[in-house]
């Protein structure tokens, strides 16, 4: 008589369960998880695509934008807020970071979101994707805005799931510190958390259609009515925002079609090595993914039904030592879906391309200094914009990581605020130096100091290239 063929699942299922995880997200972990034990490494080989030509554009969408007023009591801007910026040395939301008047990138949103309540005259509700390390902090900020309150909640959680060994393919153990065990499911899992929040059916119960969902680290990701008058009135039901590709977006996601005709977002993992050069072809692959997305949330509900709660995104898997701080300790690997996949799922899916300034991410310490900078102005609206005084468009600011990786190092190193940058197209930084107040930054400057001590820029310096 033959055993039983062992469940490798199971330990992972009880793992979840005993953390308190709801079914779907139980699922769905199991679904990436067979595919993972069936060698799907999640890669899209450049032979399998062709590259994107036909987009629709922004500035042509004007036409709509009746349609587009008309819809926004119908609409939610959901962020998601789930992400700590631990690679920036952070500890707590990311979003509580200063970003520009002294106000908090989750300062900011709000008020975005407030003015357009005023403009339109309609409650336009604000929901975060929270994590459980980024929420208890990110509603103490809510908190400070009572006017945002009304009857959804103000967030729902991300799920977590456990990190694979990559020896044995087994939960992974780490007693010193658990935390380190389970991993994020990547921003795919915004759809299973709309089910298991039970967030989706509310939404859908108030008559809400249509969502607007981006990073809350992009102050651009302002709530369009020409885009909302266009997915309306074209009943569209997923659109991405791209944009045109620059040699600095070589390494991001980009969008393409597959030998079907389907759009679909091919991101750096899913590149297999022979592919590299191709993928980071900015003439060939011209959009990238701005992350900034608009579901008709009746059509989600609908597929997801369909699709017993698993949309069946596009794995990517990402090995990392279990211990981020101890690159010897054991391998392990994290299995996670991007949410701009789903437009591969979704019939009728469309891209628009919209302009540069609807992407304003912050990444990283340099990307941070460029926002603090005078090279971006707060508008009345609240929108986050290149200043008019800019001289050169594609700014470029490129810190030493060894000096400035951490938003401390960053502080310790600007103590009187950043500099000017106006006028400045390429900043690099190389080597431990401080600068004092009201430098000012023109044309391609570099600054580079190997010496055992720290350089100080005095104040008021002027550095031109």
């Amino acid at each position: 008589m033959s055993a039983a063929p062992v469940d490798r699942f199971a330990p992972f299922a009880d793992k979840m369960r005993d953390a308190g995880l709801p079914a779907i997200a139980v699922d769905c972990f199991r679904y990436y998880f067979e595919r993972y034990l069936r060698g799907d490494t999640g890669t899209v080989p450049e032979s399998s695509i062709t590259p994107l030509e036909d987009v629709a554009d922004a500035t042509e969408l004007a036409r709509y934008r009746d349609a587009g007023r008309r819809a926004v009591e119908r609409a939610v801007v959901v962020k998601l807020n789930g992400g700590l910026g631990t690679s920036m040395g952070l500890s707590a939301a990311k979003s509580l970071l200063p970003a520009k008047d002294g106000l908090s990138f989750l300062d900011i949103i709000v008020r975005q979101v407030l003015h357009l309540r005023r403009v339109y005259g309609c409650p336009l509700p604000l929901v975060l994707m929270n994590s459980f390390r980024t929420r208890a902090d990110s509603q103490k900020v809510l908190a400070r805005y009572p006017e945002l309150a009304g009857e959804l909640p103000a967030d729902f959680l991300q799920h977590k799931v456990p990190r694979i060994t990559k020896d044995a393919g087994a939960p992974a153990a780490w007693p010193g510190n658990p935390e380190h065990e389970w991993c994020p499911p990547g921003h795919g899992d915004l759809y299973p958390a709309l089910v298991s929040s039970g967030l989706l059916d509310a939404l859908l119960a108030r008559g809400m259609r249509w969502a607007f969902v981006s990073n809350s680290d992009n102050l651009g990701a302002v709530l369009d009515v020409d885009i909302l008058g266009w997915i309306a009135s074209e009943e569209i039901p997923f659109v991405m925002e791209v944009a045109d590709r620059s040699e600095a977006d070589k390494k991001g996601g980009h969008l393409a079609r597959d030998r079907a005709g389907r759009l679909l977002l091919r991101e750096s993992a899913q590149c297999r090595k022979e592919d590299e050069a191709v993928f980071q072809d900015v003439l060939r692959h011209r959009y990238f993914n701005t992350n900034n997305l608009w579901i008709d949330l009746e059509v989600l509900a609908r597929v997801l039904r369909e699709r017993g709660g698993i949309l069946g995104l596009p794995m990517i898997t990402n090995e990392k030592p279990v211990d981020p701080d101890d690159p010897a300790s054991p391998r392990v690997v994290q299995l996670e879906t991007a949410m701009g996949a789903a437009i591969a799922v979704f019939e009728g899916a469309r891209a628009v391309r919209v302009a540069r300034d609807r992407l304003v991410p912050v990444k990283t310490t340099s990307d941070l200094l460029v926002l603090w900078s005078d090279a971006y102005e707060l508008a009345a609206d609240f929108r986050v914009v290149a200043s008019p005084r800019r001289t050169e468009p594609d700014l470029v600011v490129d810190l030493d990581p060894k000096y400035y990786r951490q938003v401390a190092d960053l502080q310790a190193r600007f103590p009187e605020g950043a500099p000017s940058l106006v006028r400045c197209r390429r900043f690099v930084v190389r080597g431990d130096v401080r600068f004092g107040g009201g430098a000012v930054v023109e044309g391609d400057v570099r600054v580079v100091h190997d010496g055992p001590e720290q350089r100080v820029v005095p104040a008021g310096t002027v550095l031109q290239g």
